[in-house]
């Protein structure tokens, strides 16, 4: 393929991946510029783990090297693949995590002195991390999808691959027992409501 002048418009996913088929390193890229930041996003939020998040990134990135081959563009969109193989590898994590150290303590929050606003955004953002850790999977990994990376109903759906109103029930199940749990966790978060 010729190489794409600056003024060209951007290739698409499905484009990219018959060059990523082909061996092109740039398409690769490309595509990793795409979607890094979301796919470790995704998997920081769902592991919270730094490093861990990294190693499923580069995990989804080489299973999407491996797959250009065989990647057929009707079946699924390129960004929902990644996050479903992303979401997938962390699930594996988390589980063998349950397995190795069923009765591990939860980290202690680092107790290190910083300005009152940083302070209260980690606190608040502990609170709502300790009240999204005690929802089921399904509905903590359509409110992360949905709230935490951004994607519409439809792409979640077909992230978790269930129906579009299963994915809105949900959310609203999801919604409604993160709210029951901040009001028990951090009443001051709902105010009056």
């Amino acid at each position: 393929m010729a190489p794409r002048q600056p003024d060209d418009p951007p290739a698409t996913d499905d484009v990219l991946m018959a060059e990523v088929a082909r061996g092109d390193m740039e398409a690769f890229r490309t595509l990793n510029r795409r979607y890094l930041a979301r796919v470790v996003a995704l998997a920081g939020r769902t592991l919270g783990d730094a490093a861990e998040a990294e190693d499923v990134a580069q995990e989804t990135f080489l299973r999407l090297w491996r797959t250009a081959p065989n990647w057929r563009p009707n079946e699924a969109k390129v960004g929902t693949w990644l996050h479903r193989v992303a979401l997938n590898l962390c699930f594996d994590k988390l589980s063998r995590r349950r397995e190795e150290h069923p009765g591990d303590p939860p980290d202690a929050v680092d107790p290190a002195p910083g300005p009152s606003s940083v302070a209260q955004q980690r606190e608040t953002a502990d609170h709502v991390r300790a009240a999204l850790d005690t929802l089921p999977d399904a509905q903590r990994r359509a409110i992360t999808l949905c709230h935490y990376q951004g994607m519409r109903n439809i792409e979640a759906a077909e992230v978790m691959g269930v129906s579009i109103e299963a994915l809105e029930s949900l959310l609203a199940r999801g919604r409604r027992k993160l709210r029951e749990q901040l009001r028990a966790l951090a009443p001051e978060l709902l105010g009056a409501a």
